[in-house]
């Protein structure tokens, strides 16, 4: 199929070489010219795991183009729109502008019978608003919304756990729309994965209840280190324990320094605004506490440095390992690991930061701290060493050496991704959020 991918950030970007990949004939339209330059040459702006590769063999087949002409969208049946729905100046609530932007200059060159398809999170509603916008082309516009987990951005797109179709109202219509995305996606649904067809309005609020349920059973597991603490227990067996219990399991229960990115924190957000706009603020008015255990674990994990250097981090040399909010990215958009680096500096600590991809990021958003190439210089001397990202090239240090190359064995596992009991044994003092200064006796097993 001839298909139009609008906007190639990091969704886009990877829709759009995805869809060649499965044999489509895509163009990627982008108003920033830098960016389509880039992912022209097959270097996307951003990092993700094997998406140089299937840029290269997309663009080699000559399937995928990009441009900045939206004249290029002309004659294909199928449009995404995949661009930002950030969080408003001052606000909860989403900001459509953007998807607007697109419609307004898709408008032009669509024809009767052209598919509009939103991948955007965006607040329920919006498909209907898209809609009466476009009123007038002949356009029809469905909803499919997309589940990419940074990391695993291109198994997500090639073989999701889902495929969500919102479909219009009109039976005719609503049976050509599935029709056409059971056509995308056919190599897809051949491999097994289910189709949930539905409504404009359930699809757009499947992506947001998701992404509020994933905050949620994040904040919970943090919530509970805050009472593991305060008890003396630790969080990590304790989520061992519910994990078993099919009606919760494990993942997702990892204390820490808690979510962050371009996606859960604003996310959850928006969800609690439109439903205050739709008169329902009252069913998500948890989400506030959510996201308000999320942030509280930044400071913790600033509480647990300054306790464990003696009540103050005041001229301390701190190493920072980890900026990203997650591993296998290089986002620091709304990042936990860059934040608790930034409140270290504030309160006088002396910060040297390391991260395997996110240090340019890091600095264009916090030119002021210290950046450094290699893990050994980030620890040269320090009195303290903050895990904040769990990146494996982390996980996977030597305590014996690392206690060598600084100036106190003093570790925070921000993560709970170390293994304790190993640098405990090569003499750290090992603090983790949600766990006990020491170890306790007798173990769980």
């Amino acid at each position: 199929m001839r298909m139009t991918v609008i906007g190639c950030g990091y969704l886009g970007a990877v829709h759009a070489a995805s869809m060649a990949e499965l044999g489509h004939d895509v163009v990627g339209i982008d108003v920033d010219e830098a960016k389509i330059a880039a992912l022209a040459s097959g270097l996307p702006p951003f990092f993700e795991p094997g998406l140089p590769e299937l840029l290269d063999r997309a663009l080699a087949t000559g399937r995928l183009r990009f441009t900045t002409d939206y004249a290029e969208a002309r004659g294909n049946a199928v449009h995404f729109v995949a661009v930002g729905t950030p969080q408003q100046p001052g606000a909860l609530a989403a900001d459509l502008k953007y998807v607007h932007a697109a419609a307004d200059a898709l408008a032009p060159v669509l024809t009767p019978g052209d598919l509009v398809v939103g991948k955007s999170t965006v607040p329920v509603g919006t498909a209907r608003a898209l809609a009466a916008r476009l009123e007038g082309t002949g356009a029809v516009v469905a909803w499919n919304p997309e589940f990419l987990r940074e990391g695993f951005a291109i198994e997500d797109t090639l073989h999701p756990d889902r495929l969500v179709y919102g479909l219009p109202d009109e039976p005719d219509s609503r049976d050509l729309v599935r029709a056409t995305l059971d056509e995308v996606y056919a190599a897809t649904i051949a491999d097994g994965t289910p189709v949930v067809a539905t409504d404009l309005e359930t699809a757009e609020l499947v992506k947001s209840a998701a992404n509020a349920f994933l905050a949620t059973k994040i904040s919970f597991i943090n919530a509970m280190a805050e009472v593991c603490e305060a008890a003396g227990a630790d969080v990590t067996q304790l989520a061992d324990a519910i994990g078993h219990d099919a009606r919760i399991g494990r993942r997702f229960l990892n204390a820490g320094l808690g979510f962050g990115g371009g996606c859960l924190p604003k996310d959850i957000r928006a969800f609690m605004a439109r439903a205050g706009e739709l008169g329902a603020d009252q069913a998500l008015t948890f989400l506030r506490e959510v996201d308000q255990i999320n942030m509280r674990r930044r400071s913790r994990a600033v509480d647990l440095a300054r306790e464990a250097l003696g009540g103050s981090v005041l001229g301390r040399k701190i190493a920072v390992l980890g900026l990203a909010f997650k591993p296998d990215s290089d986002d620091v958009r709304d990042s936990p690991a860059l934040n608790v680096a930034a409140q270290l500096a504030l309160q006088g600590a002396s910060v040297l930061c390391h991260d395997p991809r996110a240090i340019e990021n890091s600095r264009r958003r916090f030119p002021e701290l210290s950046y450094v190439a290699t893990i050994a210089e980030a620890v040269r001397d320090a009195d303290a060493v903050m895990v904040l990202t769990e990146w494996n090239d982390y996980r996977e240090l030597d305590p014996v050496l690392l206690a060598e190359q600084v100036a106190q064995p003093i570790v925070i596992d921000g993560r709970n991704c170390l293994d304790s009991a190993a640098w405990r044994a090569a003499g750290w003092r090992y603090r983790a959020l949600g766990r006990p200064r020491e170890a306790l006796v007798p173990a769980f097993a």
